[in-house]
């Protein structure tokens, strides 16, 4: 027994490992165009669940669809009921995983021929790099998946001798005790797909019934939730939501897959004598994921606000999570401190706009410091913990562009603390005017966003320094006859150069925005310009 169990153990190993590094290597070279088709195509949660089912489809793993999509409604990108529709979608993408391991793993015996493959991307790790070593990964894992399936398949062969389906319970209580053991072997592997390709094998070598493997099956959707909750342990709250709401919509499914399956027997029976057992194995995988999709969607919103009532977000007042775990995907990490960057930017900017502006009231301005310079530094922290990997040109770009960004929000920061010069620049109506059109320029009033602003900035900038540079030589040529004192000459001065450094602050934080929206792929319709 254990001259076949090893290899069989040996075989879901392999298995485990083929499907980490091709899911990798697929998420590495897919990751910037999933992340653009996520963020630019889920406007409702009907495309939500198409991105979703086509994201997981190609980078075949449901947790880094998760992922990304945690960091998108983290990042403000995705609603969350946009986001549940992407989870909808990546229960139906999952599947595809036992669509090629039994249409192409048992029907084509891909294992012997994956030997040879193994040894040509072994190869194209090691004598290159980039583009082709990234190809080399994924035919790695391709090949190792299918040896492993094999071994697998060859393992288990002898398990019918110890494990006979009539050694399990039948009826209702088999069905829900095969439910248990599937959630625990997905618990157990951290893989529904494995898990999957195991049901199969024992399948195929008739140590479990259709049915039993069908129960089997329902159970492991439940078991991958497990992955997600783990990770959400002390994580953002979007994250704590995300995972919750896989969870809820899991069990859902698992309520609607059972009457479904009952109901299918004798149709499952029969494509099975026609197609195979494991064809019809994973048919009705797809089936009922397809079914707690289908039943899910139209209650979405309703569903979205019931997770949100039981997990409330934050106050407004707090900057959004730094999740640390969305550190092993570059990009949704950047969305993610683009978001508090954003944030730190909007509070910066209306303690200004309330200090410059007509009111000229500086209490905000005033606590700014001891409310962002922690934000700013844990901002820091987190940025110097994203590894943009070589050959990411568009990543590279975002990560340095956000670097600036924070770079310019501390400068705006130290600023804050001269606040002395509010008051001269009002002594004036040609210094009063720029800082109050400066002011409403940055009111969360105005409804601009940071791109937008910078574009204003780029353009009031030259005429408010010729203006300010006009005034100045006034300043000196009314020195010069008495009409001001050289106290107030440079206290002028010195605001109208304090002003000038503000806007071309503000200025190059909108402009870098507008990079990392660029090479992150969150370009949005831009607001009127007002």
């Amino acid at each position: 027994m254990m001259a076949q169990a090893l290899p069989a153990l040996g075989g879901i190993g392999l298995f485990l490992l083929g499907m980490k590094i091709m899911t990798d290597a697929l998420r590495e070279a897919a990751g910037p165009g999933l992340r653009r088709l996520l963020s630019r195509f889920t406007t409702t949660p009907l495309t939500g669940a198409a991105s979703g089912a086509l994201t997981t489809a190609v980078i075949q793993s449901s947790s880094a669809t998760t992922v990304m999509t945690v960091g998108f409604v983290g990042a403000g990108l995705l609603s969350f009921s946009h986001a549940l529709g992407v989870i909808y979608g990546a229960n139906i993408g999952t599947t595809v995983t036992g669509w090629m391991v039994s249409l192409v793993g048992f029907k084509l015996k891909l294992g012997t021929l994956s030997m040879g493959l193994l040894f040509v991307a072994g190869l194209a790790l090691l004598l290159s790099e980039g583009r082709i070593a990234r190809i080399g990964r994924i035919v790695a894992g391709f090949c190792l998946l299918f040896i492993g399936l094999d071994m697998m398949q060859d393992g288990m062969g002898g398990a019918a001798e110890w494990l006979q389906p009539d050694r399990l319970p039948d009826g209702l209580t088999g069905a829900v005790v095969m439910a248990g053991l599937g959630l625990a072997i997905t618990v157990a592997m951290q893989s529904s797909s494995a898990a999957v390709a195991v049901v199969l094998v024992l399948l195929g070598n008739d140590t479990l019934t259709l049915m039993q493997a069908a129960a089997a099956v329902i159970g492991m959707n439940v078991g991958t939730t497990f992955t997600a909750l783990l990770a959400a342990l002390g994580g953002s709250r979007a994250m704590q939501q995300t995972a919750v709401a896989n969870l809820l919509f899991n069990l859902g499914t698992t309520v609607l897959a059972f009457p479904l399956l009952w109901g299918m027997s004798g149709g499952l029976h029969s494509i099975a004598l026609r197609m195979g057992a494991d064809t019809a194995l994973v048919l009705f995988h797809t089936a009922f994921n397809l079914l707690g999709a289908a039943v899910f969607l139209p209650l979405t919103t309703a569903f979205s606000h019931a997770v949100e009532r039981l997990l409330p977000e934050p106050a407004a007042h707090r900057p959004p999570a730094l999740d640390p775990r969305l550190l092993s995907d570059e990009g949704s990490a950047m969305q993610a401190a683009h978001s508090v960057m954003s944030w730190a930017a909007k509070q910066l900017f209306a303690a200004y706009a309330d200090a410059l502006g007509p009111q000229r009231d500086l209490r905000a301005l005033s606590a700014l410091a001891p409310q962002l310079a922690p934000v700013l530094e844990d901002l820091k922290s987190y940025l110097a913990r994203i590894t943009v990997p070589r050959g990411k040109p568009t990543e590279a770009k975002a990560y340095a562009a956000l670097m600036h960004q924070v770079d310019h929000l501390d400068r705006l920061l130290g600023q804050s603390a001269k606040r002395r010069f509010i008051p001269a620049l009002h002594r004036h109506h040609v210094t009063a005017r720029p800082a109050v059109w400066f002011a409403t320029c940055l009111s969360s009033h105005k409804g601009l966003t940071l791109t937008q602003t910078g574009q204003r900035m780029a353009r009031m900038a030259p005429i408010v320094d010729k203006r300010v540079h006009r005034h100045r030589r006034g300043l000196l040529l009314g020195e010069h006859v008495g009409l001001y004192s050289v106290q107030d000459t440079f206290d002028i001065t010195d605001a109208m150069r304090w002003l000038l450094r503000i806007i071309h602050n503000v200025q190059r934080i909108g402009d870098y925005d507008a990079a990392v929206n660029q090479a992150l792929g969150q370009a949005k319709p831009p607001a009127p310009d007002r």
